[in-house]
């Protein structure tokens, strides 16, 4: 049977919402589907409007806890806070207590894209925290790696985020810059290696 892949992410500005769909195109690539799902927001609408955040992407659902108990393997969005998790990433995460205490994510598999503001903003000591959590649940990491991305982790003349530990992007101090086309090809490139990797088990 086919490993039933989510991916699930916080974006504030829109930076990791953009990484999430190339990912989601590299799943597809290597012939399997993944569904999308949203951290939920913790923010208050006017505290949002004074940080001058974009309209919500309201065609991708919100997900809860319990439905992580649902999939093989999670590609987890997630935005660099001083090189760790998002406040709304670590809500959720805090509400997961029950979901480990059963053991219901134990053996499932997990990989990691990340943003930050800048270079040398935290992105592979983020992906290093996380990993913190994705033991406790007994969940097996999955690094990107640079079998398939040496061409664009190796080329020095290119600004681009992302890394062996996960694709990513750098949004700028202000959150002006967009996803290049390489941090994009990057994300593809973990879509399809992570589901390839999964699809060598038995699920």
């Amino acid at each position: 049977m086919a490993p039933k892949i989510a991916i699930v992410y916080y974006s504030l500005y829109g930076h990791i919402g953009s990484l999430a769909k190339s990912v989601a195109k590299g799943v597809t690539a290597a012939g399997g589907a993944a569904d999308l799902f949203q951290i939920p927001e913790t923010l208050s609408a006017d505290v949002l409007q004074k940080m001058h955040a974009p309209p919500r992407d309201t065609t991708i659902p919100d997900i809860t806890p319990e439905k992580l108990a649902e999939y093989d393997g999670f590609l987890l969005g997630i935005p660099t806070r001083y090189g760790n998790n998002v406040a709304q990433w670590r809500q959720f995460w805090d509400q997961t207590g029950g979901l480990w205490a059963k053991g219901a994510l134990h053996g499932k598999f997990a990989g990691i894209f990340v943003s930050t503001g800048t270079m040398g903003g935290g992105q592979e000591v983020t992906a290093l925290s996380t990993i913190s959590t994705l033991a406790h649940h007994g969940i097996v990491y999955v690094p990107l790696g640079y079998k398939n991305t040496f061409p664009q982790f190796a080329d020095v003349n290119v600004v681009r985020g992302g890394s062996a530990w996960g694709a990513g992007t750098f949004a700028a101090a202000d959150g002006s810059r967009q996803v290049s086309d390489v941090e994009h090809t990057v994300a593809e490139i973990q879509g399809k290696t992570f589901y390839e990797t999964l699809a060598k088990h038995q699920f």
